[in-house]
């Protein structure tokens, strides 16, 4: 589909302006679990010291806030990471993998 509008892409050039429909299919089950954000099960990775790079799974997303080293009293989740150990991490700290 092309557009009647313009856009400029640079020093005043004037383009069309393209648009190119797309439509992703996702089974339903897999709509939700990543609609459904982290809850027990989710598989993660730490995107910060002192786990760093490490992948794992969440076990529990614990209510109350938790003080951290920091200071900041934050959100945390209890992760089991792969080679077994079990740590509670800061939420901001952690990122989905869609596997």
């Amino acid at each position: 589909m092309i557009s009647g509008l313009t856009t400029q892409i640079r020093a005043g050039v004037m383009r069309p302006e393209i648009i190119i429909p797309h439509e992703r299919w996702l089974p339903e089950e897999d709509e939700e679990s990543i609609s459904g954000g982290m809850r027990a099960g989710t598989p993660i990775r730490v995107i910060r010291q002192p786990y760093f790079g490490r992948l794992g799974k969440v076990l529990n997303l614990l209510i109350e806030k938790q003080r951290v080293e920091t200071g900041s009293t934050v959100r945390v989740v209890e992760v089991e990471l792969d080679d077994g150990e079990r740590v509670v991490v800061p939420r901001a700290n952690v990122e989905i993998l869609e596997i």
